[in-house]
């Protein structure tokens, strides 16, 4: 009987090798001086950083959800790493956390490298677009778990916040304003559904003209990563929510303490035309519970301060806060 080789099961170590040497310029892209070495390590290091009273670690880690088989389909695989890369640093600013570094997953069943390459790249410009370093990350080949030309991402990113200025609810108050930064598009949540709806009811194909563009362009329009406006912003703002899965209403009195009550005029939420295309067959409350509806973050801020937020950055006012029972009020 013949000898059987890890290859002949599926898994192709040099592939594996030669993805490993085909990432490492956008990772190191994404290095700053408090990584300590390079990438293939047993594991990625990270200095602390100075300048902390209290220093306290956050962690997030999330994936792209379905919209990562739009990605697989139309074989388009460049954008859906900074999904990636957006859906943890975006929930650890909320916290007041700045990102310091990320890691990701990526498990297919058969590596094919340039694919796996395109992803890496998209991760590497999330990263850069969030100021926090690619250490590190985990490459499964894995056959027979998944179909050859299918994979999965996860990831995980790890910043660092003052202890004294993680609780937001002490800073939220009656009268503060409701602040909506724009989202790029859907971002990562609801696209069970965008899929059923779009695909399977409507029959719309990949490369129908939507504006102006391809409705696939549109679809995976990468999340907006808000670290940079958090960072300019951060001594104007009282507390951050970011809108996914839940959308305002499920999201936002995340941030409210109790006897506070959000109260938004949709009419002033400048939806996007995608949203408008689903909003004809989908009834206006499930949309607001699905999507961010064109608002990708809430900024709570005080009147004081509400010019210079307004000033530098791109929001706009869709709401305030009064007493009552917790929750959001839409109107």
């Amino acid at each position: 009987m013949s000898n059987v080789s890890y290859k002949d099961a599926g898994v192709d170590i040099d592939a594996g090798n030669a993805f490993v040497e085909a990432i490492k310029p956008a990772v190191k892209s994404t290095f700053d001086k408090n990584v300590i070495g390079g990438i293939g390590s047993f594991a990625g290091a990270y200095a602390m950083p100075g300048g902390y009273k209290e220093p306290v670690i956050l962690a997030a880690t999330d994936g792209v959800g379905t919209k990562l088989k739009l990605a697989i389909e139309s074989r388009k695989l460049d954008t859906v790493g900074i999904d990636l890369v957006a859906m943890c640093v975006n929930d650890l600013i909320c916290n007041f956390g700045t990102p310091l570094f990320f890691l990701d997953y990526y498990a297919t069943g058969k590596l094919e490298v340039a694919d796996a390459k395109a992803v890496v790249e998209g991760i590497a410009e999330g990263c850069r677009r969030s100021e926090c370093a690619l250490i590190g990350g985990e490459t499964a080949e894995m056959p027979g778990m998944y179909s050859e030309d299918d994979f999965d991402l996860a990831g995980f990113s790890v910043g660092m916040a003052e202890k004294s200025e993680m609780n937001r609810l002490d800073h939220v108050k009656e009268g503060d304003l409701l602040v909506a930064l724009p989202s790029s598009g859907i971002h990562s949540n609801g696209f069970s559904l965008v899929r059923k709806l779009l695909f399977e009811k409507l029959g719309m194909k990949f490369d129908d003209d939507f504006n102006g563009r391809p409705l696939i362009d549109t679809l995976l329009e990468p999340t907006r990563i808000y670290v940079k406006t958090f960072k300019a912003l951060k001594e104007k703002i009282n507390a951050l929510a970011h809108i996914t899965g839940g959308g305002l209403v499920e999201n936002l009195p995340r941030v409210l303490p109790e006897k506070m009550h959000a109260v938004i005029d949709s009419s002033k939420i400048r939806t996007l035309p995608i949203f408008d295309l689903m909003s004809e067959h989908i009834a206006k409350e499930e949309m607001y519970r699905t999507f961010n509806m064109g608002v990708g973050m809430v900024l709570v801020v005080s009147p004081k301060n509400i010019d210079d937020v307004l000033e530098n950055s791109d929001g706009y006012i869709i709401g305030e806060l009064k007493l009552g029972e917790k929750g959001v009020t839409l109107f």
